[in-house]
């Protein structure tokens, strides 16, 4: 019997290693995945819109050719993944990660969102959209592979 390939899209904070944890664990699991990630690259995601479609005098004019150009790729592949996992660190506003949870919970995807404790109470009404909350990476890769193999 053939398995299932799955796509995993990986929103969230991009000032820590969660990315590489659950890529390095699901390849240990040798599950049949592929990963699918914003530009996690700051000042790319940035300035795309002006270094591409050129400079802009307002930062709010730069910052929405930033975003819109940024979301070509965002819903592109959130559309093509299987399962959203959104990460919400500690530190700096997690804007993008609450809009991308709101599309993933918009359209219907399975999401799982990964947070701290701390967090829980801020995130109540994102978690509540997502299908599991997990407070580790490690978690997320046992997640996928219950999901993936039904193996506990």
């Amino acid at each position: 019997m053939t398995q299932q390939h799955w796509s995993i899209y990986l929103s969230g904070e991009i000032h820590s290693d969660w990315r590489e944890r659950i890529q390095d664990g699901l390849k240990k699991a040798g599950l049949p995945v592929s990963i699918l990630t914003p530009i996690t690259h700051h000042a790319s995601s940035d300035d795309c819109g002006v270094n591409i479609l050129g400079a802009e005098e307002n930062t709010f004019w730069k910052d929405r050719k930033g975003a819109m150009v940024n979301a070509i790729r965002t819903r592109t592949l959130m559309d093509r993944a299987d399962v959203v996992v959104v990460r919400f660190g500690d530190k700096y506003r997690q804007w993008n990660a609450a809009f991308d949870a709101g599309y993933a919970a918009a359209k219907g995807k399975p999401m799982i969102t990964l947070h701290d404790p701390e967090l829980t109470h801020a995130l109540k009404e994102v978690d509540a959209a997502a299908l599991a909350v997990a407070q580790t990476p490690e978690q997320v890769v046992q997640l996928m592979a219950y999901v993936i193999e039904g193996k506990l």
